[in-house]
Formats: C-alpha cells, sequence, structure tokens
C-alpha cells in the first residue's frame, strides 16, 4: 500500500493509504491529462479576482445588474466588497424531484444577508424526466439536454456579477449539466444543494407484483396507475438508486455537497438547515476570504477517481460512464473507460440499493440492507 499525502478537506485532516491499483489509475489519469489541466488552470488564473468581479464592470453594467434589488441589497452589490452569490435553479413542478428547490432561493438570499452577503438568482436551467418521456418521443432529447444545461448555466454566470455558484438540482442530466457549465467559471467556488429524496411509499415487491398481475390481465389500468401513484407519491427524488441519486453520492463522494445533505428528505427542518448553511458556506469559500476553494481545483484527478470508485462500490447509474468522461474532460481532465474498468476490477460492491437489492435509498441510509 503506497501512503496518500494528508488531504485538507472542508476543514478536516484527513491521512490514510491508497490501493495500489487506485494509486495507479489516478497517476496515470494525471499523466494523461497533464497538458490540457494545465490550460485548464492557467484559464482559472486569469479569472481569478481578489475583489469582486462586477468591481470592474462599467457603471453601466453595474446599475443593470443590481436595478431590481431592494436597497440595502443593492448596497452591497455597488460597494463590491462582500460576496454575491450566483443561484443557477433547475426548478419546476412538474417534476418531483425539482418543485422542492421552489423554496430555496428566498432560503439562501436569507442566509447570506445572515453573513453580511447577498444572493441573487442568475437564471434557470431546463430539467427533464427520463420516468415521464420514457418510451415518448422527449426521450429523444435526454442527453442532448445536459449540454444544454451546460450552455444555460455559462450563459447565467456569464453577467460577471458573482463571487461564488449555488447550483440547485438532482436528476439524470441535469446536475452533470450543471458542474459541466460550473467549470467553465471554475474559478468560482461552487456547491451543489440538492433537493432530498421523496418519503418511500409503496415497497417495491408490491408495485412488481401490480405490474406482473396488469401484465396478465388479471387487473385494471386503473389499479396500475394507482399502484404506480403510490409509489412516486410526493416531493423529491424518486426512492430507487438511478442516476438521480447517483449524482447526489457523487456530488458528495467529490466534496462539492455540505457532508451529509444527499438523502434528508425535502421541506424538513434538517433539508432548510442544510441549504441555509450551503449559502453561508458558500460566502466563506469565495476569493474574498481565506478559504478560497474554486471548485476547478476542488475536482481535480483524485476526485475524479474518487467519483467512479464511490460509483462502483455503490452500484450506481451506469449513465455515469458517459457523465463523469464529459464532467472530467470539462475540467482538462481525461477519464477513459479503461479507467474505470481497471477501477471495477478491485472496487468491491458495498451496497445493494433496489433495483440492485430490495431496499430504496431511504432504508440504506439508515441501515444496512
Amino acid at each position: 500500500m503506497s501512503a496518500l499525502p494528508t488531504l485538507i478537506t472542508r476543514g478536516f485532516t484527513v491521512t490514510s493509504t491508497l490501493h495500489p491499483d487506485l494509486a495507479r489509475v489516478t497517476a496515470r489519469i494525471r499523466k494523461r491529462s497533464s497538458g490540457s489541466r494545465q490550460e485548464y488552470l492557467a484559464r482559472l488564473d486569469q479569472a481569478r479576482q481578489e475583489t469582486p468581479v462586477r468591481h470592474g464592470l462599467s457603471c453601466t453594467n453595474l446599475a443593470h445588474g443590481c436595478a431590481a434589488f431592494d436597497v440595502q441589497d443593492k448596497l452591497v452589490l455597488r460597494e463590491a466588497i462582500q460576496p454575491n452569490i450566483g443561484i443557477v435553479s433547475s426548478y419546476n413542478d412538474l417534476l418531483s424531484a425539482h418543485q422542492p428547490l421552489e423554496r430555496f432561493p428566498k432560503l439562501i438570499k436569507e442566509a447570506a444577508r445572515e453573513v453580511g452577503a447577498v444572493a441573487q438568482f442568475a437564471g434557470g436551467v431546463p430539467a427533464m424526466c427520463d420516468g415521464i418521456t420514457q418510451g415518448q418521443p422527449g426521450m429523444e432529447l435526454s442527453l442532448f439536454s445536459r449540454d444544454v444545461i451546460a450552455m444555460s448555466t455559462a450563459v447565467a454566470l456569464s453577467h460577471n456579477m458573482f463571487d461564488a455558484v449555488l447550483a440547485l438540482g438532482v436528476c439524470d442530466k441535469i446536475v452533470p449539466g450543471l458542474l459541466i457549465g460550473a467549470l467553465s467559471f471554475g474559478h468560482l467556488p461552487a456547491i451543489f444543494v440538492p433537493a432530498g429524496p421523496m418519503t418511500s411509499g409503496l415497497p417495491n415487491d408490491e408495485k412488481a407484483k401490480v405490474r406482473q398481475l396488469y401484465a396478465e390481465g388479471k387487473v385494471s389500468r386503473d389499479a396500475l396507475v394507482e399502484a404506480e401513484s403510490r409509489s412516486y407519491h410526493g416531493p423529491g427524488t424518486c426512492t430507487f438508486y438511478g442516476t438521480a441519486n447517483s449524482n447526489q453520492m457523487l456530488m458528495e463522494v467529490m466534496g462539492l455537497h455540505l457532508p451529509g445533505a444527499s438523502f434528508v428528505h425535502p421541506n424538513t427542518p434538517l433539508r432548510d438547515a442544510l441549504t441555509a448553511a450551503a449559502a453561508r458556506r458558500a460566502v466563506r469559500i469565495t476569493a474574498l476570504g481565506d478559504e478560497y476553494t474554486p471548485v476547478g481545483h476542488v475536482v481535480d484527478e483524485r476526485a475524479i477517481a474518487n467519483a467512479v470508485v464511490g460509483l462502483l462500490a455503490t452500484g450506481g447509474s451506469t449513465n455515469h460512464t458517459i457523465h463523469l468522461v464529459a464532467i472530467a474532460r470539462a475540467a482538462g481532465i481525461q477519464l477513459t473507460w479503461d479507467d474505470f474498468s481497471e477501477l471495477s476490477a478491485c472496487v468491491p460492491l458495498l451496497a445493494r440499493i433496489y433495483p440492485n437489492g430490495r431496499s430504496d435509498v431511504n432504508r440504506s441510509c439508515t441501515k444496512t440492507s
């Protein structure tokens, strides 16, 4: 076993050992990516400013950027001393996973004000659901939507009004798109803010039984719809371990969530507290403070390798064999399927969550299945 250098992660000192295969793959990724990564980091260094970037805007630019703010927030923006947090959200009330995000901007703005900063809703991104479009023509747009989301995120951040980013999103293509877009402004700190999973509904075994009976012609379509509705029944992410919940696990593994934020239910005191804490943390890690933590430096070769390990260890969505490659490339890192393959040979499966097991994410977060 080779020694892993001491890491400083969100204020904690962590010393550990690294599996030789993981060390080898990580070193290979770093070597392969040397040129593109250095070019990426050079762009970040050029974009970084010690004072708020809006300080360099013309008077007309700045006036446009804060015209709709209330008097006190406008004063903070115009003085260009305290941080301004840009909120990019995938809110819509069609998708259960994204509906809770409606409340988040208000919570974030209030939390930012408490520590002397401000927050602005920078822009929204589209969010579609494979669970709704599966088998429909709209499904053909699904993967393409990731790149639209990435571009929409970059458009939102292009106004040069922000010192950090809070990215609000959950589901399949949305989180990868948000991260790819945020990495295009990788000199800014970015924290991802999830909504959490819905509470458990009709158990998977019972739902599968109704589906089987319907396929045999023994129950009506109304009975099938009722069973599905009892399963997908409220706000939050679908409770099986698909791409949406894999996204949340990966954001936490990569250090882009607050620790423990991934699987807390929507509209609960803890979820609201975590959302407010994300805003306060974003203020502290801007270039204006002593803990500057740009997202382009957080997402390095180690974080990408950790993400692959986390995906393999939890039996996460195979869609991330596409998404992680694209996320890595956005940070100047060249990840390949050979890296996945080599790590899969040494990383044990530590969890069995539906559809790989009987338990959903709620049970699996509290009890080993």
